[in-house]
């Protein structure tokens, strides 16, 4: 195989990054679906929508066993 030129090999190394980037894009779609899919089956309807968004963006924030620690902290209700 011929040696490739810098610019031939920059342009194969754009390309492949092209490609990695939808990659990733559509596998972080495929997991975010799949987060969608677990939410349908709960009532969120009973809670505020900020509310909501509020409590999974601290979640993330906090990360997933600092959050489900301190939600096990809570009292349970009666």
């Amino acid at each position: 195989m011929p040696k490739l030129t810098e610019r031939e090999k920059l342009a194969d190394l754009e390309a492949r990054q092209r490609k990695i980037g939808e990659e990733i894009e559509t596998t972080r779609q495929a997991v975010r679906s799949r987060y969608v899919g677990l939410l349908t089956g709960l009532p969120l309807e009973r809670m505020a929508e900020r509310d909501l968004k509020a409590l999974v963006e601290q979640a993330l924030r906090a990360g997933s066993p600092a959050a489900i620690g301190a939600l096990k902290a809570l009292p349970s209700l009666p």
